[in-house]
């Protein structure tokens, strides 16, 4: 289909456009799971299922660190009192399935930015489409990097809290293989995507729905909620939730500066 300008298209025709843009994020992301398919044995054991072992290097890393600012073996993890198992006769098929999808979804994350990017540029201005390479590049680094972050911090921080809680030493942990996969998927995406808010707050201020004076007033707010969630995902040590809650905090003053930026060269444009 011929690509229109912006001005001559229809809102048929953008729904096309929408159209043709899922068609082909989708089969780029079943390509993506098809590959991963031939590698599913390492990444299962080696990758998805690492968290749920002592040796992980995240549990590693915090046991060093423990050591050197002196609290002996106060943060050490040795042992995670818990096993996984498969409740459904059609689980672990499913599980496998979704799994190849969410795999495939990370792994096709830059060609969707990719396709997303060719629908919205018609309403950008000329110098701004010339930014194409620059925007895939640093969203889809901010995405894995965010990934990165859910599979280091947020899993590992997660699986050791709930592996350690206890209501009563007479119930014993026995965690469905659901239950663990909606948590590795739910933790990978989510910082993938709250690692993209410098992106989100970029077109949301040029689009004029967000200045940084709206950012900084809600500061306060931000900064709670985010305690709040490093507190949930991280067991009750403030090491723990300062690694967790700083990248965080980091993101949202980036986000912040973006926006002042911005909104600064959207003033001298209407000047």
């Amino acid at each position: 289909m011929a690509k229109k300008n912006l001005g001559e298209m229809s809102f048929l025709d953008h729904l096309e456009e929408l159209r043709w843009l899922l068609v082909r994020s989708t089969i780029a992301v079943i390509i993506m799971g098809i590959v991963t398919y031939f590698f599913s044995d390492y990444l299962f054991d080696e990758i998805i299922l690492a968290p749920t072992k002592p040796s992980f290097f995240t549990y590693v890393w915090f046991c060093d660190l423990s050591h050197q600012l002196g609290f002996a073996d106060s943060i050490c993890i040795t042992e995670l009192n818990f096993i996984i198992q498969n409740t459904e006769m059609e689980g672990q098929v499913n599980i496998f399935v979704w799994m190849c999808i969410l795999v495939g979804f990370i792994t096709s994350f830059p060609y969707i930015l990719y396709e997303v990017w060719k629908f919205i540029s018609p309403a950008l201005y000329e110098k701004e489409r010339k930014n194409a390479k620059l925007f895939i590049f640093s969203s889809s680094l901010l995405f894995f990097l965010g990934v990165i972050f859910g599979y280091y911090v947020v899993i590992p921080m997660s699986v050791n809290f709930v592996a350690t809680f206890s209501v009563s030493k007479v119930v014993v942990n026995q965690f469905t293989i659901e239950s663990y996969m909606g948590m590795v998927k739910t933790s990978v995406l989510a910082s993938g995507l709250f690692f993209e808010l410098p992106i989100i707050i970029y077109f949301l201020t040029k689009l004029g729905l967000v200045t940084p004076e709206f950012l900084r007033k809600y500061w306060k707010y931000a900064v709670v909620i985010i305690l709040i969630v490093a507190a949930i995902v991280t067991p009750p040590d403030v090491v723990s939730q300062t690694i967790v809650a700083i990248p965080m905090l980091i993101i949202y003053e980036v986000s912040i500066l973006i926006s002042k930026i911005v909104y600064r060269n959207k003033l001298k444009e209407n000047v």
